[in-house]
């Protein structure tokens, strides 16, 4: 067989394998709890034919997509940054704080409120990395504490501190709302000039442009940098790597502060194109989500593509399932986490198939020369 043939069938293996599974899985509950497994994937389908519904999934996708590459920053560099939950939700309520505060011009206010968001989730979670460097602290130990320091601590001291009091406040008590000047305006024009007018009252966040900036970005400085590689080289093999002139210690620190800095931007779609304000209703479960997303994503800026969009899609129709009555809206829940159980699974028999055939390959080859 053709070895470009070959490479590619090995690699679309994997993803069909988890596909096969999840769907078989997924039936197999849907019928046991009482769901028609054939009604309930027709109403998906039905549903995500829709224009509102693929807006509402790249709604979803967008924080889900800017989660995972913040997680696979630090996966490249085999570092599990679990604190990015308590990151990107510090990181949108000073974001909320600050651009409540100020006032300027409409794309500086804006920047402002990204810049803050950045700078705040990349110093929090550079703390958990100055713990490991120093003194040792394991990093998934140190994000954790993090977490409950940062939601539990943090913002449920300043909070009450900051919350607008005003008359014309929302009963549902947050933050001073950002004045016009620092909204990004949506995308609908954009998806309009192909489509026909969205209706419903949706609305494409145009965070969706900073997930694209973000991604790019991702993938120039892993693929196209030198600190990009010397971050894939002291993820795969640290004592190699530090043989080779890389400081362990640094690159620690970069990728930590990197991951942060693009966690910080995960709550932006709701701090510039939503609510403009942190309030208790802030939506959490972006950053625990990321981490799947960027598993399931092998860690690489296309591969996320398609998981965030597959978890957006997912969690932008659990609603429907529930008010067609096709199923509960749990069954959601249960086929995201078969999908991620299968795709590891599969990603790592076809690994160690690759592994095996490329031994075999190479022994053939061997014994073959003269």
């Amino acid at each position: 067989m053709n070895p470009l043939l070959r490479r590619a069938g090995v690699t679309l293996a994997a993803p069909a394998m988890a596909f096969v599974f999840a769907v078989v899985i997924s039936s197999i509950v849907l019928e046991i709890s009482g769901s028609n497994s054939y009604e309930t994937y027709k109403t998906l389908l039905e549903n995500g034919s829709r224009l509102e519904t693929m807006i509402d999934t790249l709604n979803r996708a967008t924080p889900l997509y800017i989660a995972g590459i913040a997680a696979a920053i630090g996966f490249r560099m085999n570092l599990f940054n679990i604190g990015i939950e308590g990151q990107y939700v510090l990181a949108a309520f000073a974001a909320a704080v600050v651009g409540s505060q100020v006032s300027l011009p409409g794309p500086l206010h804006v920047a402002v409120i990204v810049a803050t968001a950045m700078i705040v989730g990349g110093a929090f979670s550079g703390l958990a990395a100055l713990l490991k460097v120093y003194r040792g602290v394991n990093e998934v130990i140190a994000t954790i504490m993090l977490n409950f320091i940062a939601i539990g601590g943090i913002i449920a001291a300043i909070f009450p501190r900051v919350i607008d009091r005003s008359p014309n406040a929302a009963n549902n008590a947050g933050t001073p709302k950002i004045a016009e000047s620092g909204w990004l305006p949506d995308l609908n024009w954009l998806v309009e000039i192909f489509t026909r007018d969205i209706g419903k009252g949706r609305e494409l966040t145009g965070v969706l442009l900073i997930a694209m900036a973000v991604g790019i970005g991702f993938s120039v400085f892993v693929n196209r940098t030198r600190y990009g590689f010397d971050l894939r080289a002291s993820g795969m093999n640290p004592i190699a790597a530090r043989a080779g002139g890389v400081p362990p210690g640094r690159m620690i620190l970069i990728a930590m502060i990197l991951s942060g800095a693009a966690a910080g931007l995960i709550g932006m779609p709701e701090i510039l194109s939503d609510t403009h304000s942190y309030d208790q209703g802030f939506v959490r479960g972006l950053g625990f989500g990321g981490l799947a997303v960027a598993l399931l994503g092998r860690n690489s800026a296309g591969g996320i593509v398609f998981a965030a969009l597959l978890f957006g899609f997912l969690d932008s129709s659990s609603a429907i399932l529930q008010v067609s009555g096709s199923a509960s809206a749990s069954i959601v829940v249960i086929m995201q986490a078969t999908i991620l159980l299968a795709a590891v699974v599969a990603y790592e028999v076809v690994n160690r198939y690759r592994q095996r055939d490329e031994i075999q390959r190479a022994s053939t080859e061997m014994e073959a020369a003269p």
